[in-house]
């Protein structure tokens, strides 16, 4: 890590300090304003133009760290793009529709610039060329992690933490693989989101809106496609995916709670992660840090994953699978009856226990 790297981190940091007082009465005076309503947790009105301050940061960034000497020109007209987007979506609240077609287009834009991923390995089996599936499956990528952060966005610096995290971890990557560029961005995206926080963090003055999260979510998925660029093994495939446990972790439980209590997949509902622990009786702060940890330890699991052997990385993503599963049945994430892991444990136990009495 050299000097300017550091100045660009301290950069963005410090221009989120800064500009943040700013773009809260900008998003007031605008009337770019979150309302309370039944599903969320805040009692009053909020400003949730946060993205724009991560941009500005992000920018100031930019330019002290010297990514502009880099050819990024693609990466940064998407991102210029998605700031758009989220900032229209913060303001006149877009329809999906008009906001999953901007994003497409932002993602066209950076397959365009030639940022693909053109060949799979898979082990034992050989390397594949992708061909004309390069173009949908990077598309896809970039979509499906832009909206990961967004589905998270329901307490006071739940999404900046968990996307501090996770860049945070991609950080960690870089630099032990020599990555200079991914770290670079990663640390002026870092500096941001911590100089964020200080406004962001429980009791909130801001919220980040679908401008952060949005502007987030795209960041992460670029950093995760340069790690990738052009050739990709199936398991480094799945390192991404680790390291944005939490929210999928979280969709995933969503979905299936809905297929069980046969309800639509895009109906809305208050039984989300942190809905359920702030239902167990944790309070605001401690919930957002219960989770900040859950997304510590799948960050921990994917730097582990990156440098581990073939039946190690197998083993981790059975342990993450029980982890998430008993913790969801523990919560009640699905339904406070559905626990097919802890009922099958009882049973073993007690089958065991009857054993031993018996002998």
């Amino acid at each position: 890590m050299n000097t300017q790297m550091i100045f660009a981190f301290f950069a963005a940091l410090l221009t989120v300090l800064v500009v943040t007082p700013i773009v809260i009465k900008l998003a007031i005076k605008i009337g770019a304003v979150d309302k309370p309503n039944e599903r969320k947790v805040h009692e009053k009105l909020m400003p949730r133009l946060g993205g724009l301050a991560i941009f500005m940061g992000v920018i100031a960034g930019y330019f002290a760290g010297g990514v502009y000497n880099e050819k990024v020109t693609g990466i940064t007209v998407g991102a210029l793009l998605i700031i758009v987007i989220g900032i229209l979506d913060d303001k006149y609240e877009l329809s999906a529709k008009v906001k999953f077609a901007g994003q497409i287009i932002v993602a066209g834009l950076v397959v365009g610039s030639g940022l693909t991923i053109e060949f799979l390995t898979i082990p034992f089996v050989g390397t594949f060329d992708l061909g004309l599936w390069t173009y949908p499956i990077t598309i896809f990528w970039i979509v499906a992690i832009t909206n990961a952060i967004n589905l998270i966005d329901g307490l006071d610096g739940l999404s900046a933490g968990i996307s501090a995290i996770s860049i945070a971890t991609i950080a960690v990557m870089a630099a032990l693989a020599g990555k200079g560029l991914i770290l670079t961005l990663s640390l002026i995206l870092l500096g941001a989101i911590i100089g964020f926080l200080f406004y962001n963090f429980h009791p909130a003055k801001i919220f980040m809106g679908d401008t952060g999260a949005l502007f987030l979510g795209y960041a992460i998925s670029i950093l995760s496609l340069l790690g990738l660029y052009k050739s990709v093994t199936l398991f480094s495939f799945i390192v991404p995916i680790i390291i944005l446990g939490v929210p999928i972790f979280d969709t995933t439980y969503a979905i299936i709670r809905r297929l069980v209590n046969k309800r639509p997949i895009s109906s809305p509902d208050k039984s989300h992660l942190h809905h359920r622990l702030l239902a167990l009786g944790l309070s605001h702060r401690n919930t957002v840090l219960v989770i900040y940890s859950l997304g510590i330890l799948f960050s921990v699991s994917a730097i582990v994953f990156s440098t581990s052997t073939l039946w190690g990385s197998i083993l981790i993503i059975f342990g993450l699978l029980l982890i998430t599963e008993v913790v969801a049945e523990m919560i009640g994430l699905v339904h406070e009856k559905y626990r097919p892991v802890l009922g099958l444990y009882r049973k073993v136990v007690g089958v065991r226990k009857v054993s031993g009495r018996q002998n």
